[in-house]
């Protein structure tokens, strides 16, 4: 395309805007191409190796030399002629490797090559958002050792609830994102390929190659699901590889985009209180009409592609459940858009995740503030049971608290600070409670229980040994353009 037409036209706001570069060539044309051509070189390696279909050596060595020519502006013009995209590559495979035009795709089906394909790069992309999720609880991860003892109010139905540390809470997002990468390891491990099974997966097609010896087609299957790198193959399949498979594998990736969501949703409510606020660049605008502004824009997008995302899996659910005994064709178009598309936005979900926990900002005065005019109200049924144990009568005592609460409501109202305890402090009622007693009730952390311990002990025990062992390099790609 000219570079005068590149607004003239739609161009995909997941690539142009959003997801990385990573992730978008693994879903780009040329990665199709030269994966669809891997597996026509290994299943002519195979055959070869294995005396079928009279395939040379030198048949295969010429389609390895032309494996990397690919011509796309002429495949285009075959599909234009022969209306099937599978078939305009051979003939163009063909047209680069011209001694192997008679052996290439030999006893195959465009499923052998589109599926198996397919898979190969769902797993290349999925080691990807793997490697991506475990960035992101490394991130919080930090995050939350850091802050895991700084006492906050906590919030059931988002009403002020029993106080919790801002390291406890981050600990449930990063839970959240260990449980979506236990079910991607799930996926991985089990991963297997099509592998050859003809038009309707009786592999009548090699078994004819084979002169129905049905070793020879097994162990024809054997060689190619290896030279692919895989370790096997579904045993029974109709035209395509199981439907299931690609709803399963969608399903894991809605869990990151709920996970996301959770995140995303979670700080934006922080952020409205002022306590946990998204990173902001020096010279970003937060509003158009309001300049003062700072909003959530990273968070919100989070939510707007995780509600994509969620969504988008659906599609993979419904092509499976509405496949025709071996197969019909209303898979493919809805396949070759949400696929990528359910991939390319989780990419981009994960980047702006790592983006906004690498810089998360805490107001720690903002905190306490507003844990201390909560905790006021949350102490007094402490101090009621404390002072009854000491000889209190409760009934006495209740309606001293209840008539020192309406007076300290009325002074957080006019603006000033909650003083509740100093006024019970000088109620005679409450005379027998010791020293030791107010200091615990005024200070927040005798209020949040387990949650610094909790918090600590599960990044050490859980979190960090997950980290070091990855195998790889944790190495986040791709980053926040607008």
């Amino acid at each position: 395309m000219r570079a005068s037409d590149r607004h003239d036209r739609f161009e995909h706001p997941l690539v142009d805007r959003y997801a990385s570069e990573e992730m978008a060539r693994l879903f780009g044309a040329r990665e199709r191409i030269s994966t669809w051509r891997r597996i026509w070189i290994a299943l002519a390696e195979a055959q070869a190796e294995l005396g079928l279909g009279g395939v040379e050596p030198e048949q295969v060595e010429a389609l390895r030399a032309g494996a990397s020519r690919i011509d796309f502006d002429r495949a285009e013009e075959l599909e234009r002629e022969l209306r099937h995209d599978v078939m305009a590559h051979v003939h163009a495979f063909a047209e680069a490797a011209p001694s192997a035009r008679p052996i290439l795709h030999l006893g195959a089906t465009s499923a052998f090559v589109v599926d198996n394909a397919d898979l190969l790069i769902m797993r290349r992309a999925m080691r990807v958002v793997e490697r991506k999720a475990l960035c992101v609880v490394a991130a919080l991860a930090d995050f939350a050792e850091q802050w895991s003892g700084l006492p906050t109010l906590g919030w059931t139905h988002f009403q002020p609830a029993q106080p919790t540390t801002v390291g406890k809470r981050a600990c449930l997002w990063i839970q959240d994102l260990l449980l979506d990468l236990d079910e991607i390891e799930f996926r991985l491990d089990r991963f297997r390929l099509r592998g050859l099974k003809g038009t309707t997966g009786t592999q009548a097609s090699f078994l004819a190659l084979a002169d129905g010896d049905h070793a020879k087609v097994e162990a024809l299957e054997e060689r190619v699901v290896e030279k692919l790198g895989a370790t096997g193959a579904f045993p029974v399949t109709g035209q395509t590889a199981p439907r299931k498979v690609d709803a399963a594998w969608g399903s894991s990736l809605a869990g990151v985009a709920v996970s996301a969501s959770t995140f995303g949703h979670d700080l934006r409510l922080l952020q409205h209180l002022g306590e946990v606020l998204e990173p902001f660049g020096r010279r970003q605008v937060g509003s158009s009409a309001m300049p003062y502004k700072r909003n959530p824009m990273r968070a919100e997008r989070m939510c707007g592609l995780a509600r994509f995302a969620i969504q988008t899996a659906g599609n993979l659910d419904w092509t499976a459940a509405t496949q025709w005994l071996e197969r019909s064709l209303d898979d493919s178009s809805n396949k070759r858009i949400s696929l990528p598309e359910l991939f390319l936005t989780v990419d981009a979900l994960l980047v702006l995740w790592h983006d906004i926990a690498s810089g998360l900002e805490v107001r720690e005065e903002v905190v306490r503030r507003r844990l201390e005019k909560e905790l006021p109200a949350m102490v007094t049924e402490t101090l009621l049971m404390e002072a009854v144990e000491a000889g209190g009568d409760r009934q006495s005592l209740h309606e001293r608290i209840r008539v020192r609460a309406r007076e300290a409501a009325q002074r957080v109202e006019s603006g000033e600070d909650h003083d509740l305890l100093d006024r019970l402090a000088e109620e005679e009622e409450f005379a027998a409670l010791s020293e030791e007693t107010w200091r615990r009730a005024r200070d927040p952390r005798s209020y949040v229980g387990r949650a610094p311990e909790q918090a600590r002990a599960y990044l050490q025990r859980v979190v960090r040994p997950r980290l070091e062992a990855w195998e790889g390099d944790l190495t986040m790609t791709g980053e926040v353009r607008v």
